[in-house]
This record gives structure tokens, sequence and C-alpha cells, in this order.
């Protein structure tokens, strides 16, 4: 089965803009930077894409995607579920895992895992890690079936169009085949995505601490457990609900 990897990624955001062109650590290697980074260790794809929009200031996410040696298409703003069907187009690949481009503490262990889950049980339309979430926010993956992917784009509207594959396990959930992954230890309630000032002060004293590595879960989670005063710099953000995202 052959995985095309897509991260959605663009400079607007209403609580963080730029985000993921900020340079997290101490080096020049960007937030998207790190996403790409993970994807690539995980092994898992066949080929990865940056999916920006067509607005004059996502110009700076092409370089970027450029300059990591990452196929860059650029689509609607508000419709990224077009935006990813357009930038699949008519590539070969049988399922598509979805990145968003402020996750940069993910874990390619968990990417390559859910990878092969998805590869092992026949019939599959989706995959996630958070259908009932154990994993950190932001270390969360999804594999999304094309045929699932394009019945979202035939079917979807509304907030669900912004989501990408929301539309599968909320309104098809009924007559689609999903499987969901639990990890331990449960961590649930820690923070790892990128939206706010203080998840940026949160990730980039992680990224201070343990360098300019993809940490295994396991030992992130551990980390943060042994220091409560880190995982409180961004305790109090709430994550948006779908319909507001």
């Amino acid at each position: 089965m052959r995985i095309v990897g897509i991260i959605q990624a663009r400079m607007g955001s209403t609580r963080l803009p730029g985000k993921v062109l900020r340079q997290l650590g101490d080096g020049d290697r960007s937030v998207l930077g790190w996403v790409v980074r993970a994807a690539r260790e995980s092994a898992a794809l066949d080929e990865l894409i940056v999916a920006t929009t067509t607005l004059p200031e996502d110009d700076a996410v092409a370089a970027e995607s450029a300059g990591l040696g990452v196929r860059c298409h650029r689509g609607p703003v508000d419709d990224v579920l077009t935006r990813f069907t357009q930038a699949l187009g008519e590539r070969p690949g049988e399922a598509v895992m979805r990145f968003t481009a402020d996750c940069p503490l993910l874990d390619p262990t968990v990417v390559r895992e859910a990878a092969l889950v998805f590869q092992a049980v026949p019939g599959l339309d989706y995959l996630s890690t958070s259908l009932a979430r154990t994993l950190p926010r932001g270390l969360d993956v999804e594999i999304i079936a094309r045929a699932a992917l394009e019945r979202c784009d035939r079917e979807a509207v509304s907030y669900h169009r912004t989501h990408v594959t929301s539309h599968i396990y909320t309104e098809a959930a009924g007559d689609a085949r999903l499987l969901g992954l639990a990890y331990h230890p449960l961590a649930a309630d820690l923070r790892l995505t990128l939206d706010t000032e203080d998840d940026w002060l949160l990730i980039s004293r992680v990224v201070g601490e343990l360098g300019d590595r993809c940490v295994p879960m396991r030992a992130l989670v551990s980390w943060l457990r042994d220091r409560p005063e880190v995982c409180g710099l961004n305790a109090h953000v709430r994550q948006k609900a779908l319909q507001d995202a």
C-alpha cells in the first residue's frame, strides 16, 4: 500500500501568525522543518507534500518547502479538504497520512506504527490515535484511505472542510471502518501543539533541554511528568472546538 503524507501549512493563524516558520532550537530548522524531519525519519511514507495556500504571505511556506526538498501544492485558503485532494491529484497512493505543521515534536516511531497497522488491517477507512485520545495533543497521527478522503470531498460541508478528515469519523461514522490506536502511559492531558505564545514557551523549553532531535514519545512524556512547572506553562490553553477552528 502506497501512503502519501500531506502537511497542511500556512502563515495565517488567529492566535499565532507565522508559527510554522518560526526557528525552533539553536539551529536554523523551522517548525515546519521539524515536522518534515519526523515524517521522513518514520520511513513510513512513499511521498511527502506540503499543502499551503495561494495567498502571497504563503510564498514563504512554498520557499521553505523548496529549501527542505519537499514538493509544495498551493490551493484554497479555508477549504483545506479541497487543498488535500488537489495535492493528491492523480498521484498514486491508496491512503493519505495527514500532518499539521504546528506539531514539531512528532515521534517518528508512532508515525511508523500507525502506518503499519493501517496496512495490516484490510478495508480500513480511517485510523487515528485521537479517536480515544491517549497521546499528548501534538503527537497524534491519522491516516485516511483515498476512497474515504474522496468521499469526504463529495459530502463534507461547513467546518468539516477545514478539518479534512472530521466528516468521516463524525457524519459518516455509521458506515465507515474506523480504528483507534491507544498508547501508554496515558498523557492526553499534555499539550505539545503550537497555537499560542505559551505553547511556544513549552516547546522551546523541551527543545532547549532535549536538543534538536526527535524524542521518543515515552521519553518525552516521562521528562514532562518530572517537570510539572514545564507542563504548567500552557496547561491553561484550551483547544478550539471543531466548529470554531
